[in-house]
Formats: C-alpha cells, structure tokens, sequence
C-alpha cells in the first residue's frame, strides 16, 4: 500500500472502536505483513484519539488533521517496529502521534523566531542553542531509561497520560480498566519513576 492510499480521506469525528488493546496489536501485526483491510481497521479504530490528540496540542483544525494523517501513514510504515513487550499498541500511536503534534509546534514555533531574529537590528551574544539540546537529549534519555523499569500496565498508563496528554479519566476509557486501577498504577509508576531518576541524578 502507497502513501496515497494510507492518506484517505479523514475520519477526525469517528469515535475509537471496539477492538480493544489486544485486537489492536494483532492488528499492527498484520499491517506490519502488508495486510491492507488490517490497516483500514487500525484507522478506524485510532483516528479520532490521534485527531483529538493532536488538536488538543497544535490548536489548528487544519494542521490538526495534517497531523493525523501523518501519524497514519507512519503507523502504516512503521508497524513492524511495535514491540508488545514494550507497551500496548494503543499508547505506541498515541506517543507517535504527540511526537508529531510536538515536531508540527517546534517547527512553527522555530519558523518565527528565525523571522523575528531576521526582523532584528541589533547583534546581541548568540544563545546557546547547542548546550541547550545536549541537555535536553540527555534528560529524554534518562527518562526513557527509567521507563523501560516500569511495568508494561505501568508504561502504559505513564505514556497516555504524560506523553499523550490524557487525563486519568480517559486512559481508563482507552484501556477499558476502572478508574481506580489507572490511579494505582500511575501512583506506582510514578513513585518508581521518581526513585529511579533520582538515583541517575545523584
């Protein structure tokens, strides 16, 4: 399947189906073959969460919806590198869908400040924007780090609502668990998190 037929027509407003978290990974699998009637279903069943996600982070109906599409054709590209053992398969499109969403933000936001940089008379000291990206590349790292020490409901959880933007109320909708049990993982896992990055920092 080209990346014209993984950009069809938008489906922003469909609601998430029923598949469930199982049914959805054994669906990336078999896009991850070529299995095209799989992939319609992955659409199906995501589009709305990732057009919502990313709406929730751009603001902009349009780009919005550049977004999702974008996020689809990568889920349709890239499902052979889903790892179940890693997390469930809805929290994997959510986070490549905040990654874009975020990307889309950075690049406009990058795109005024060259112009307004441009617009400038005066040759100020230049920031230093290299330091500045190091760092951040090193924190990412150590968070991704101390992740991979959660459990796999624990992960789960963290990435939908840290990475994805979701309040607790709607992780526990996505993976179809009382809101109880998503507060009692977020606690553990946050509590896990915080011992193990301070433990890197120390």
């Amino acid at each position: 399947m080209n990346d014209r037929r993984a950009a069809r027509p938008w489906k922003g407003g469909s609601a998430p189906g029923t598949g469930g978290a199982a049914g959805l990974a054994d669906l990336l699998t078999a896009v991850a073959r070529g299995d095209r009637e799989a992939f319609e279903r992955v659409y199906d069943e995501v589009s709305g969460p990732v057009y919502g996600l990313a709406l929730r982070i751009v603001r902009d109906p349009a780009q919005s919806e550049e977004v999702a599409q974008e996020v689809l054709v990568d889920v349709w590209r890239t499902a052979s590198r889903y790892d179940p053992g890693r997390g469930g398969a809805m929290a994997w499109i959510m986070t490549l869908a905040h990654r874009r969403a975020v990307d889309r933000v950075r690049s406009a936001q990058a795109s005024a400040e060259r112009e307004e940089r441009a617009g400038r008379a005066s040759a100020g000291p230049a920031y230093d924007v290299v330091a500045e990206n190091v760092q951040a590349r090193l924190e990412r790292e150590q968070v991704r780090r101390c992740l991979s020490t959660l459990t796999e409901t624990q992960r789960e959880s963290v990435t939908l609502a840290y990475y994805a933007g979701y309040t607790y109320r709607e992780v526990a909708a996505l993976l179809k668990v009382p809101l109880g049990t998503i507060k009692t993982r977020m606690r553990d896992g946050l509590i896990r998190l915080r011992d193990c990055l301070g433990v890197i920092h120390e």
